[in-house]
């Protein structure tokens, strides 16, 4: 297997739209089993983590969703989008008119797959691999989905969100996931999102959006 992310990727999975977003073309799996095991020999040969940037997950492509529809709320706008995975969020932020996108991801296939999906959509967005956790605030706005699936991320996360609600405006997608923390997040839109029964266990997810409270 080549040790070239950018030709992993390509040959791994193909350009199709997300299912709540036909406007954006992004590389994604179109089955699940092949991708995943062509991974675990990356993951064996590289030492990067399981191949979550192949999918446009409920959360981000509710996000997206509700961006594309309210460009205002992002255009001229630094945004941050953290935890990026594929960049369906990032790449509907910088299609929205905002000033600068930051996609941050602690996989470097993720980073490879962020500036090939916005290569296919025209659009400039900064891949920034690294965990930006303890960072100074440097955004208008903080752009989080799907982060909430494992308790030690949660755990990991959620204090320095709730310092950086003090300082700009922090929003976080949730399909649902159990370690969504009970406090501290006002909700403010909600997207049904068709999904696959390879990567969930139900045909949507009914996604909520909030605002995470300083």
């Amino acid at each position: 297997m080549t040790s070239d992310p950018a030709a992993f990727i390509r040959g791994n999975t193909r350009p199709a739209a997300p299912s709540l977003i036909p406007e954006m073309t992004l590389y994604l799996a179109t089955e699940i089993t092949p991708i995943w095991q062509a991974t675990e020999v990356w993951l064996t040969e590289n030492n990067v983590a399981p191949p979550f940037w192949a999918f446009a997950w409920a959360g981000g492509q509710g996000l997206a969703r509700h961006i594309l529809d309210h460009p205002e709320l992002v255009k001229g706008r630094r945004i941050l989008d953290f935890a990026a995975g594929c960049g369906v969020v990032s790449i509907a932020c910088a299609i929205a008119g905002a000033a600068s996108v930051e996609a941050a991801e602690i996989d470097p296939l993720s980073i490879a797959a962020i500036k090939l999906n916005a290569g296919l959509n025209g659009v400039d967005v900064e891949a920034v691999l690294g965990d930006v956790v303890g960072s100074a605030c440097r955004w208008d706005l903080i752009l989080c989905a799907d982060v909430c699936y494992e308790a030690p991320m949660t755990g990991h996360i959620m204090p320095w969100l709730k310092r950086m609600a003090r300082e700009t405006e922090v929003w976080l997608a949730d399909p649902g996931r159990n370690y969504l923390p009970e406090r501290g997040l006002q909700a403010f839109a909600k997207y049904t999102v068709p999904t696959t029964l390879e990567i969930e266990d139900r045909d949507q997810r009914d996604v909520v959006l909030y605002r995470v409270e300083g």
